[in-house]
């Protein structure tokens, strides 16, 4: 029995923070996203290039340089694109390189990393349409897989999928969907004829993005023979490694060793005869084994695996609901900045500093926030919104 191949797959993504902005700047200032501190774009933007981007872009090219069998895949927000370009170039222009390669696939996703799907279907169309145009742009390709948000999936998103055009899509590998199934397959996507769903297997992807460094973890230190054995015994059509790219560097820091062990874990596993593809070869090489249906929206979030990270308590609804009742007036202003800033608003992470878990995944959220509270975040945010909205019943006739 041939050994699964490996599909390897990075998200990128920076949000615009937004600043403390009180109930007293409405009306009178609109710099929502010029914030200092915890809230300075510009000053995250530079910290997390130094100890993530800049490091293992360059450890990427060498693997590339190195291993001719060696691929990845990646999804970038439009967000995290647009701070490239104003803060660090030399960071763009090493994603421009590594995909010029060949070897470094590029998937589909919104542009603003918002939750549009769920909310307005119109605007996640527009917000893809302005993804693909900005990645056509800057690495002169065209998208054909898709990620949504978080991985946030249904069975609607396969067939928006399909009437779209696009080979597949990606999803988390939940148990609770998958029963007694393995994320190691293709599957077809229920309600399509020819989508394919790949399919995250969380245990292996966690070991190294969120397990890696952890000392209580019993299977810390992870090794790179210890992880390979473990790859070793996986069965399938493939293994699907789904992580965030700040996993390296920014979640688990350098001096815990993950950019050695990543480094080791190519190699080896290379050296063994072990194959990776892009998510489209992996789509194109295997043929789906069965139909997998996900009526209810599965994420790779939380303990919960669902929207409820986003959309779990009251502030979060009301956030949502403002947001999105905003759409037609702020559209029909056809206010270039109003229109952006209201997108940069639709940014999922501005929901997820507003949640008010408190178990362990209280203090996921609270390690990304940069507000005091899930309340401070809640009231800067509606105070934004209603800023919006002031601005558009003041505009200029």
């Amino acid at each position: 029995m041939s050994r699964p191949a490996i599909t390897l797959y990075l998200h990128v993504h920076q949000p615009y923070r937004l600043r403390q902005f009180s109930v007293f700047d409405i009306s009178n200032k609109h710099d929502y996203f010029s914030g200092n501190g915890k809230q300075d774009n510009a000053r995250i933007f530079h910290k997390i290039a130094n100890k993530s981007y800049r490091p293992m872009n360059d450890l990427l090219e060498h693997l590339l340089q190195t291993h001719p069998g060696f691929k990845l895949s990646l999804s970038f927000s439009g967000l995290f694109l647009e701070q490239a370009e104003e803060f660090a170039p030399d960071v763009l222009a090493d994603f421009q390189r590594l995909v010029a390669t060949g070897r470094v696939e590029i998937l589909a996703s919104p542009y603003h990393h918002s939750l549009a799907f769920f909310y307005s279907r119109d605007e996640f169309e527009r917000q893809i349409k302005l993804h693909t145009a900005k990645i056509e742009e800057l690495f002169q390709v065209r998208p054909r897989v898709l990620a949504n948000t978080e991985l946030a999936y249904n069975d609607e998103l396969a067939i928006w999928a399909q009437e779209h055009g696009y080979l597949g899509v990606l999803a988390e590998g939940w148990d609770t969907v998958l029963g007694w199934r393995s994320p190691n397959y293709v599957y077809r996507a229920a309600g399509t004829e020819n989508v394919g769903l790949l399919l995250k297997n969380y245990r292996l992807s966690d070991d190294i993005a969120f397990r890696f460094s952890d000392r209580r973890w019993k299977d810390w230190p992870l090794t790179t023979e210890k992880y390979l054995s473990w790859l070793n015994d996986s069965y399938g059509q493939l293994i699907n490694l789904f992580m965030d790219y700040e996993t390296f560097g920014e979640h688990q820091w350098r001096d815990s060793g993950i950019f050695n062990f990543f480094a080791e874990f190519v190699q080896g596993w290379i050296n063994e005869g072990g194959k990776f593809n892009t998510v489209s070869e992996s789509l194109r090489k295997n043929q789906p084994t069965s139909e997998l249906s996900m009526p209810r929206t599965v994420t790779w979030a939380d303990s919960e695996r669902d929207l409820s990270a986003w959309n779990g308590n009251d502030l979060q609804k009301q956030a949502l609901k403002l947001l999105y009742d905003l759409e037609p007036r702020v559209l029909a202003t056809d206010n270039a900045q109003l229109i952006n800033d209201w997108r940069r608003l639709q940014a999922s992470d501005q929901l997820y500093y507003m949640c008010t878990k408190w178990a362990a995944d209280g203090d996921v959220h609270a390690y990304f926030s940069p507000y005091d509270s899930p309340y401070d975040a809640f009231l800067s945010y509606m105070n934004a919104l209603r800023d919006i909205k002031w601005r558009i019943q003041n505009l200029p006739k």
